[in-house]
């Protein structure tokens, strides 16, 4: 029995307290009844207050719902009755959460829609829950922001800093390298393949000389450890090693990231470069008699970060000086003409061996060196085109096209060279 003079607490559903009657109606029409209180009702809910406060508004409210939030309309009014500090641990995901915040907003509940939005900005989110999210609270105005200061764009200078960072950790220049592994510097390659997507911040940041002065810093980097690594397999007693050729291989990756990223900042240039200077010295060493016979998948690799420097200079995104393209296309079109058999004839003895040009790598390399060969001078063609004819393997790359076009070209040279002459022995004598 309660004590003279104490006042019972209220509970959403009490019926022998309650002054009012909550009807929820669904699209359906499925009604569910809930006894209620009108001092609990009207203090907290401005909705209520206003309705109940009209004298012929009775004893009973009716609230229309739609199927799929009729389920929050009953959790918001069982959050009603809870105390406020309460709140906060009764929510069950953010699903709901968001559903509750609907509901809050559109009957003018302040307390429950400040809860809501604290338990927002606390918990993590998935990428569809994030567009409901922004959804439910882009109108709300003040009491939004803290859900807003989670998803709301980064300043240019703030992008930068952390593009920077990630480059650093990517080409391991960042100064004293923290205990993770490979997997941690793999990720932050993709982060930056990703933050040089397409959007409005991009420009600004890949523009900025800071941010180009870092990647050229990596791009060194990466160079140097590749050359000393490669240059070590000299020294190696045993290059069947599998650590070995994993080694290899991980440098030889990050120089094929780097021809990801560098033509979305303009500076494949950097690489060609780099790329054709050390051309000589790393075909040399692929052909000492030491690896001839190993590291199948390094060469298959080297031989697509090739194709990527003979696409950037054959279809005229990177202008270098006639001399170095001609040595980067001689240096490295015997090697290919001869690895492509060779792989081939491997394949067909060992079925289990993989180390093949594929024929979209086939294709794309034989495309670029055709239009390689046509920017060149005449004579550098001729050259190219004689000792292509003249070799054992002249089915990859074919190098027809390349040649009917410079027979063309030479013929039209010729006649235009004959009209001149021509026009010198024999000149218009005009009154």
């Amino acid at each position: 029995m309660d004590k003279a003079g104490e006042t019972k607490p209220c509970k959403l559903g009490d019926r022998s307290t309650s002054d009012v009657t909550v009807c929820l109606k669904n699209c359906e029409g499925r009604p569910e009844y809930f006894y209620s209180h009108s001092s609990i009702l009207a203090n907290k809910s401005k909705f209520f207050a206003d309705l109940l406060s009209n004298p012929n508004s009775g004893a009973s409210v009716e609230i229309y719902c739609s199927e799929f939030n009729y389920d929050h309309h009953v959790s918001f009014l069982k959050f009603m009755y809870l105390p406020e500090d309460s709140v906060l641990n009764s929510f069950e995901s953010v699903k709901s959460a968001i559903g509750i915040l609907e509901v809050s907003v559109a009957l003018k509940c302040e307390e429950i829609t400040k809860s809501c939005i604290q338990y927002l900005e606390a918990v993590p989110w998935e990428d569809k829950e994030e567009e409901e999210i922004i959804k439910a609270v882009s109108k709300l105005g003040p009491v939004a922001v803290p859900v807003l200061a989670r998803i709301q764009p980064v300043d240019v200078s703030a992008t930068k800093n952390v593009f920077i960072a990630a480059v650093r950790y990517a080409t391991n220049t960042g100064g004293s390298c923290p205990p993770f592994g490979d997997e941690l510097k793999i990720s932050a390659q993709e982060q930056v393949e990703y933050m040089l997507g397409e959007d409005e911040e991009t420009p600004l940041v890949t523009a900025d000389e800071e941010v180009k002065s870092v990647v050229r810093m990596g791009l060194s980097h990466i160079f140097s450890l590749f050359q000393k690594q490669l240059s070590s397999l000299l020294l190696e007693s045993d290059l069947t090693s599998e650590a070995l050729e994993r080694n290899v291989m991980q440098y030889v990756s990050d120089l094929e990231w780097m021809c990801n990223i560098l033509p979305k900042m303009e500076l494949m240039k950097d690489f060609v470069s780099n790329w054709a200077e050390l051309s000589g010295n790393v075909v040399g060493i692929l052909e000492d008699k030491k690896v001839d016979s190993v590291l199948w998948g390094v060469k298959v690799k080297l031989i697509e970060v090739t194709g990527k420097a003979l696409e950037a200079v054959g279809y005229g995104n990177v202008i270098l000086p006639a001399p170095s393209r001609v040595q980067l296309l001689k240096t490295w079109l015997p090697y290919i003409r001869k690895m492509k058999p060779l792989l081939d004839s491997k394949g067909i003895e060992d079925a289990s061996f993989t180390h093949r040009m594929n024929e979209d790598l086939c294709q794309s390399i034989e495309g670029a060196i055709v239009s390689f060969i046509l920017a060149l001078p005449s004579n550098d063609q001729a050259d190219i085109l004689a000792d292509w004819m003249e070799a054992d393997q002249v089915r990859y790359p074919d190098l027809s096209e390349a040649f009917e076009v410079w027979c063309y070209r030479t013929k039209s040279a010729k006649r235009r060279l004959v009209e001149g002459l021509n026009r010198i022995d024999n000149p218009t004598v005009s009154l």
